[in-house]
């Protein structure tokens, strides 16, 4: 049963983002959470790197914000086992610093203790992000 209502805490926050109520994903958080979007874009994107706690994660979603114009974000499937929700997906967006646009499909892993997620972790082809951020031609599937 906690399987259940882990994987539906994490759809519950994917839809917040998706009506762009942030407040929601911080609630659905434990104060300690360990944030870390967008593995292997350390140095380049803002908002990659580890954060800690409610603010810093307002924060990344801050800076998601102002460098990311989605165009789909799509969630698509999820695995629950133990204390671990893992959702495959995929999105497209243009990086507003450089205006490309960029697709890729990605894999976020999170910890759920308490009903509240503990530690969030981002997967995806970081290497087009980075390519996009700096307006260099990304590869389209």
């Amino acid at each position: 049963m906690a399987e259940a209502q882990n994987t539906q805490l994490i759809k519950d926050a994917y839809a917040a983002f998706q009506r762009g109520d942030i407040a929601a994903i911080l609630n659905s958080c434990d104060e300690n959470v360990e944030w870390q979007g967008v593995i292997g874009t350390e140095g380049v994107l803002p908002q990659s790197g580890l954060r800690r706690g409610h603010a810093q994660v307002a924060e990344f979603f801050k800076q998601v914000a102002e460098t990311t114009d989605f165009v789909s974000f799509e969630p698509k499937e999820f695995v629950a086992q133990g204390d671990k929700v893992v959702a495959l997906g995929s999105y497209s967006a243009k990086m507003k610093p450089s205006g490309q646009s960029y697709t890729s499909d990605w894999v976020m892993l999170f910890t759920v203790r308490n009903g509240k997620v503990a530690a969030f972790r981002e997967f995806s082809d970081s290497a087009q992000l980075v390519r996009a951020y700096k307006g260099e031609a990304a590869t389209v599937y």
